[in-house]
């Protein structure tokens, strides 16, 4: 599988997200998941301290064993784990760190991530901590998610020439392209960042399983998430946008899922699209799902999606 830089990682284009691992997924499950993309090429694991109540990276670390040095682990901190586990403090992003690296059963961690911005702390004082880590050589490139340019721009001032991010993973989709809009893609090319896009399949919107105006599919995502949550994904606006996807993958009998890996990474921003999985079949079809697209897709893709 083809790999692109993040840093000084070379990370495969296809990864897998592992927010199932710990919840949709025991370690059985989760060993398929992780084995199947093994297989495939993938090295590229994205995870956090709070998916799956912690257990994520638990059960990645066991589910990889022997192959932790084949792969690429990203993981993040930030978001509450409960009142005393949360922030980007320098204090707690250290002890954040080793909690991760125990769950991980790992050494190091190869992409450490700050998972959300904490207004109450001065980025200079995390990027602080986040280069102690490294310089223990337990950690070996740091990112950021949910920033925006303006954010980004004064982390990269207050790095200087010290550690900087060298990620920015935010939502990005053919149903989701306000990184386009908001600036943070050309932001990547000034500050020499990649991107990695998550919901890059828009919560299972763009892998063809599931139909406008049809019943949602057991086992998919949306079937067993919150009203609350599912009605924005269900909307009249995505439920229109996805149907004139479908009718012109048809068209040019290119899956869909084909279609949504595809139109992300040709923005060569994008370092690695990585979608979750709950099944080794999952993760074969997002392995097998990148191809080239033509300029001429690209473009309908583009206005069909506006």
């Amino acid at each position: 599988m083809e790999k692109r830089s993040l840093g000084s990682l070379q990370v495969s284009v296809v990864g897998i997200g592992c927010n199932n691992f710990g919840a949709r997924l025991d370690l059985a499950g989760t060993r398929n998941v992780v084995h199947a993309a093994l297989e495939a090429g993938v090295n590229f694991f994205d995870t956090a301290d709070i998916y799956g109540a912690t257990q994520s990276e638990v059960l990645l670390g066991q589910a990889l064993g022997e192959r932790r040095g084949d792969v690429v682990i990203a993981t993040k901190f930030g978001m509450p784990i409960d009142d005393q586990r949360l922030g980007a403090k320098p204090d707690y992003v250290k002890r954040a760190c080793e909690d991760s690296l125990r769950r991980l059963g790992t050494d190091h961690i190869d992409l450490y991530q700050l998972h959300y911005p904490d207004a109450t702390v001065p980025i200079a004082d995390t990027l602080g901590a986040l280069h102690e880590l490294i310089t223990d050589g337990k950690v070996r490139e740091i990112g950021c998610s949910n920033l925006t340019v303006a954010q980004l721009k004064e982390a990269k001032a207050a790095a200087g020439d010290a550690t900087s991010f060298v990620s920015i993973q935010n939502q990005y989709s053919l149903l989701a392209r306000e990184p386009e809009r908001d600036g943070v893609l050309a932001a990547c090319d000034e500050l020499g960042l990649g991107f990695l896009p998550f919901y890059p399949l828009a919560n299972g919107l763009l892998t063809g399983k599931i139909r406008p105006g049809e019943p949602l599919p057991e086992g998919t995502r949306l079937s067993s998430m919150p009203a609350e949550r599912s009605v924005h994904w269900l909307s009249e606006e995505f439920q229109n946008r996805v149907s004139a996807l479908l009718r012109y993958a048809e068209e040019i009998e290119i899956p869909i899922l084909s279609l949504a890996f595809s139109w992300l990474l040709s923005h060569h921003q994008v370092s690695s699209v990585i979608a979750g999985a709950s099944s080794a079949d999952q993760v074969r079809a997002n392995a097998a799902a990148v191809r080239q697209l033509s300029p001429e897709h690209i473009e309908r893709l583009n206005e069909l999606t506006a």
